[in-house]
């Protein structure tokens, strides 16, 4: 039997476009789009693409920081 040799990818995804991070948070684009500009949430850019970076924020929240 061949070994498959394709990348594991990971079972979470570690950036998030605005667009689908807004259908899942119920947050409308424009205010993440403050969010992010005021830095309450962590993002990149990705050529001329802003993500979300869900994995930072992941570990802000597990790290309890105070966000109010």
């Amino acid at each position: 039997m061949e070994e498959n040799k394709a990348p594991q990818v990971p079972a979470h995804v570690p950036l998030m476009t605005l667009e689908r991070f807004s259908e899942l948070s119920g947050l409308e684009e424009g205010v993440i789009y403050g969010h992010i500009r005021r830095g309450y949430l962590p993002s990149v850019k990705l050529g001329k693409y802003r993500l979300i970076n869900i994995a930072m924020l992941q570990a802000q929240c597990l790290q309890g920081e105070d966000w109010s």
